[in-house]
């Protein structure tokens, strides 16, 4: 995935498609701040920083890009619409505000962390599919354009964040030992 991230923005900024580029640097972002919430087990420094650096940083393009857009005739930038924008400005505010509030409260406990990692990895999958499956849909085999099928890998991805989501959220029924007299 970071590898993907890493080539895809250069080659958006050259085709140009500023929607690809800055949902590659979110998706970079993404993966990075998932993997430093299980790598680095409640320690905070400048990589966090910088992260909620680059956070900050795919808001402000995303607003920027989209209010580019919405003054030019038909509200699009680049072929796409200007609306987009703000959903990738949206989303990567919403991690740049849990990440202030990580930088700012108490340090996350172990389902907490996992969460974190869950939510970015899977939201840095659904990028990528949703940009491979839906977005890439002149180039798949002529049989598959426009099918519904396509859309299932993305709202496989979203029921998957849910399900372990909702999975982590709820506490498990401890179970008590069972006395010899239970047993027998």
């Amino acid at each position: 995935m970071l590898v993907m991230a890493t080539t895809a923005t250069p080659l958006a900024l050259m085709k140009p498609d500023r929607l690809s580029a800055v949902a590659a640097v979110l998706t970079f972002y993404l993966v990075v701040t998932s993997w430093m919430a299980i790598k680095r087990r409640g320690t905070l420094g400048w990589p966090e920083w910088s992260a909620l650096a680059a956070a900050f940083g795919c808001v402000v393009a995303g607003i920027l890009l989209g209010m580019q857009g919405m003054e030019r005739p038909g509200g699009d930038l680049d072929g796409q619409p200007a609306t987009a924008f703000f959903v990738f400005a949206g989303l990567a505010g919403w991690a740049a505000a849990l990440d202030l509030r990580l930088l700012l409260g108490a340090p996350l406990t172990a389902p907490q962390r996992l969460a974190r990692h869950l939510w970015r990895m899977c939201m840095a999958y659904f990028l990528a599919a949703t940009s491979l499956f839906l977005g890439q849909q002149d180039d798949v085999f002529f049989f598959m354009q426009r099918s519904p099928l396509l859309f299932i890998p993305s709202l496989a991805t979203l029921i998957f964040i849910a399900y372990w989501l909702v999975k982590l959220r709820t506490k498990p029924k401890r179970r008590r030992p069972a006395t010899a007299t239970e047993t027998l």
